[in-house]
């Protein structure tokens, strides 16, 4: 099963209910994504709790003023069957800079700006605005 794909899924899913939070079955992966679009504005906060099995991590969604949610969107770019590698300079550029792609590299998951800067490449994992 597609962990990257599954985690965007249940947070598009319940931005679009408007709902304050999602729970969702935590992992390294997931956690790291999580903290990418907590610092990028995109979640307020998440919360990893422990259980017997490998844990339940809590997203607490945004919304503005107006009740709009802070992600717009979100989409999956590799995926099991056909994984997406880019090089530190083939890097995209989402909608002009106002989105932010996140990437799976050998120091860790960050986004494609930090990527940029360490001169990184790895695998595209997701985009987001």
């Amino acid at each position: 099963m597609d962990k990257v794909g599954q985690f965007l899924t249940q947070i598009r899913n319940a931005s679009l209910a408007r709902h304050d939070k999602v729970d969702i079955p935590a992992s390294k992966l997931r956690a790291g994504l999580a903290q990418i679009l907590q610092d990028s504005g995109f979640i307020r906060s998440f919360k990893v709790a422990k259980d017997s099995k490998q844990g339940i991590m809590r997203i607490y969604l945004k919304y503005d003023d107006k009740g709009q949610s802070a992600i717009t969107a979100l989409s999956s770019v590799s995926t099991p069957g056909r994984r997406v590698y880019v090089h530190s300079t083939k890097i995209p550029n989402v909608r002009s800079g106002t989105g932010m792609c996140i990437l799976s590299t050998s120091q860790g998951i960050m986004t494609g700006a930090e990527a940029t800067q360490k001169n990184v490449g790895g695998e595209l994992l997701c985009t987001v605005w």
